[in-house]
């Protein structure tokens, strides 16, 4: 835990939603199931192993020093949350968290709820896929945009904010459109976003008219059971992709999973979508170093021929 209480004495005041501490990434032995995250106003600390509550103890006076130096008068807010198969236990350790909680990310501003569910509303290791929609659209405005495994929309945001035209979300889950709808509105949008709770594979009728696409982003779960096992089903998305594309247009294949590599991605492109060409491999945020880049988030930017 050492690792963990060092990066807390030396942090930064952030003011955007971010990563602190990547004990995931197994660059510090003996931290590897801890990670510390800011959704300003308040800490996260996660752990998918059991804490004894002495050493949730030294978190908290660490956490309460460091916020002392950083902030000094103001209250500290911070949730710790034990993770495990497919569980989350939270807890509120001290302070409270805002309702509703917004928390901003390069001038944007995203809902998150953390003290409910495994996942917050906002990920954070997906900051660069965001910038680079962002520059996406922003070279050629006007974009027609898919968003699939929507979640609650921060690509949408993101890319209506850079001048997209038109955004379609799809996802499965009417609660996380929900809170896109809402992520939105907090960000002045109020046209140009669709927002479609539909099962993907049941609805590509639908999806396809809809096309084609300047930009499709791809961002599913690496498993979820009855919904989405990368193993099997991201072939069955890549292989739609020429018939979403427009000529010239990109894609963005998203996937984190420690199990599959970089290889996994680029030899589905190669079977199920040969025409489309590899631009690049986006990086990760520095906070999310890891030993290892193929157990790391994977984002591949392809484009369409013409």
């Amino acid at each position: 835990m050492q690792a963990l209480l060092d990066a807390i004495a030396r942090m930064p005041l952030p003011t955007d939603a971010c990563r602190v501490f990547h004990g995931r990434g197994g660059r510090y032995p003996g931290c590897e199931h801890l990670t510390l995250d800011a959704f300003p106003p308040v800490w996260l600390v996660t752990s998918f192993l059991p804490l004894e509550e002495a050493e949730l103890a030294r978190v908290h006076d660490a956490l309460s020093a460091r916020w002392a130096q950083l902030n000094p008068g103001e209250p500290l807010n911070w949730v710790f949350q034990y993770r495990h198969e497919a569980r989350a236990e939270t807890r509120l350790m001290a302070g409270s968290v805002p309702e509703p909680h917004l928390v901003s990310e390069n001038g944007a501003a995203f809902r998150v709820h953390l003290l409910r569910g495994l996942n917050h509303g906002f990920f954070v290791d997906m900051a660069e896929g965001r910038r680079r929609v962002r520059e996406l659209v922003a070279a050629r405005p006007g974009l027609k945009v898919l968003n699939l495994f929507a979640y609650t929309c921060s690509f949408s945001v993101v890319a209506l904010l850079a001048g997209a035209r038109q955004v379609t979300n799809v996802d499965m889950s009417d609660g996380a459109l929900a809170i896109g709808k809402r992520n939105h509105l907090h960000n002045g949008l109020t046209a140009g976003a669709s927002f479609l709770p539909h099962d993907i594979f049941s609805s590509w009728g639908k999806i396809t008219r809809g096309g084609p696409y300047d930009l499709v982003v791809m961002d599913p779960p690496s498993y979820q059971k009855g919904s989405f096992v990368a193993e099997k089903d991201y072939a069955r998305l890549i292989r739609r992709l020429p018939d979403l594309l427009a000529p010239g247009g990109h894609a963005l294949l998203c996937l984190n999973s420690p199990k599959l590599g970089v290889g996994f991605l680029q030899d589905l492109v190669e079977a199920q979508a040969p025409g489309l060409v590899f631009c690049e491999r986006l990086p990760n945020p520095p906070a999310f170093a890891d030993l290892s880049s193929e157990r790391s988030l994977k984002g591949l930017l392809y484009q369409a021929e013409g």
